[in-house]
């Protein structure tokens, strides 16, 4: 039920201080878009300092009927913080307080305003860090890599989100607090509630602290780019490298047509018959890095590398870096509407969902530019094209059809670290049945009996 704008404002008024919300459409603009690049405006915008807001503005709106939309910085790329429904959208950016920091049993607690990197430099402090890096990490929030389940680069050592947070407290739909986790890194005391919160984009409750594993930084790492003069030689570089024993730290990959648009935007110098690039990283101990950097090396030789660059310092590695940070401003120069997408598959499989997207691209005169984390099989596969272009956006949309279908054969997932939203709500019934579905919005329905947290989003409508 949707309330005209002086009963919203008579009802934050009576909870809530002038400098606690918005409601002047001029105000609320900003807070109504995230990374997809879609926009709906909401009714109000609340600025929660500390748990007793999210506490008081889940009752009211609750008690009112009122949609709710937990917010972090708005990075997510599927639309999931989008108040398609209006309502409140609630920021939870003024919640940045570190709570504690246990250097000794290595876990921090933080609320989930903290930005990622001010997660980590804290951390730092401490000879410690936590795994989840992803590129977002300068003004990501905490609570948002656990709504989406964020990942990164580390994930394919050291895991994704749902691998390092021990515990969390949430408000649930009705307004009650719960505490799921423990501050250990063991625990099988009943049902698993920190897992099933994390990824579920705000529409179980909204998390107002969460309990970080840290792992001790390692003594030194080593980076290495490799150039490949095609796109199987790497991926089976890829997978040698993942059989052998020395797991690295990352192992990011990207295509001919990624290459060379970074090549053209920025670093002309990069190899002409470039058809696809590997950054590997390893890290440990100063007495075993070159053996394992070493192993690399052996791991990915194959007649098509062009040139392996090895760096030495940390400068040297910032550079070699360079070329894949840069291609995100690529391509959003290129296309600014493009559609990104961040299937995954077995490893195994990377070569062949990559050769569909090559027939799908000629099939439907759609260029796409394939980038990502290739060592857990997570690939960013850009589509650039604008959705909404009445010609191009239904055949992107048929693309889209046909890249989760062979997705899903090759016994992959629709998302590896960026969840559903709105972008991907229509195709889940693809990926789970309908009997799983049913029992998801069952659980939907316990923690949150009138569908007020973040409507809309994950399940079809």
């Amino acid at each position: 039920m949707k309330k005209d704008a002086s009963q919203l404002i008579a009802i934050l008024k009576s909870q809530f201080d002038d400098a606690s919300f918005y409601t002047e459409p001029s105000d609320c603009w900003a807070y109504g878009y995230d990374n997809s690049r879609r926009h709906a405006l909401p009714d109000a915008v609340v600025f929660a300092s500390n748990h007793e807001d999210v506490v008081k503005l889940v009752k009211l709106c609750a008690q009112h009927s009122i949609p709710l939309i937990a917010r972090g910085r708005g990075t997510n790329t599927t639309g999931a913080a989008i108040p398609i429904n209006g309502g409140i959208v609630l920021s939870l950016e003024r919640m940045q307080k570190i709570i504690e920091i246990d250097p000794q049993n290595r876990f921090m607690v933080v609320e989930p305003g903290v930005l990622n990197q001010n997660a980590q430099e804290a951390a730092q402090k401490m000879g410690l860090f936590w795994a989840p890096d992803p590129t977002s990490a300068p003004y990501s929030s905490i609570g948002g890599n656990i709504a989406c389940g964020a990942a990164g680069p580390r994930s394919v050592k050291y895991g994704t989100t749902k691998d390092n947070v021990l515990g969390l407290t949430a408000v649930t739909g009705t307004g009650h607090t719960i505490h799921t986790g423990v501050y250990t890194t063991k625990g099988s005391v009943g049902y698993d509630l920190t897992r099933l919160m994390i990824g579920s984009e705000g529409t179980l409750g909204i998390v107002t602290s969460a309990i970080l594993k840290l792992l001790p930084i390692p003594e030194t790492k080593r980076t290495l780019r490799a150039f490949f003069s095609s796109m199987p030689s790497a991926l089976s570089a890829v997978i040698k490298v993942m059989q052998q024993p020395i797991i690295p730290c990352g192992v990011e990959f990207m295509d001919g047509n990624a290459i060379r648009m970074v090549r053209n935007f920025s670093h002309p110098e990069l190899p002409e018959k470039a058809q696809s690039m590997l950054i590997i990283e390893v890290d440990g101990s100063h007495s075993i890095i070159d053996h394992d950097l070493q192993a690399i090396v052996r791991a990915i030789q194959h007649p098509d590398l062009l040139e392996v660059n090895i760096a030495r310092s940390e400068k040297e590695a910032t550079e070699l870096w360079k070329i894949r940070k840069s291609l995100s401003a690529s391509l959003r120069s290129l296309s600014p509407h493009k559609i990104n997408e961040d299937i995954i598959v077995p490893v195994s499989k990377v070569s062949e969902i990559l050769e569909f997207t090559e027939v799908l691209s000629k099939q439907y005169e759609i260029q796409v530019v394939n980038f990502g984390h290739a060592g857990n099989g997570n690939i960013h596969v850009n589509f650039l094209v604008d959705p909404f272009d009445p010609i191009k956006g239904p055949q992107a949309k048929e693309c889209l059809h046909q890249l989760f279908d062979k997705v899903l054969s090759l016994k992959g997932s629709l998302s590896g670290e960026h969840g559903v939203g709105i972008e991907k709500r229509d195709y889940i019934g693809k990926e789970i049945n309908s009997d799983t579905l049913c029992l998801m919005k069952n659980i939907k329905a316990q923690f949150d009996p009138q569908n007020i947290l973040n409507p809309g989003k994950i399940f079809p409508e």
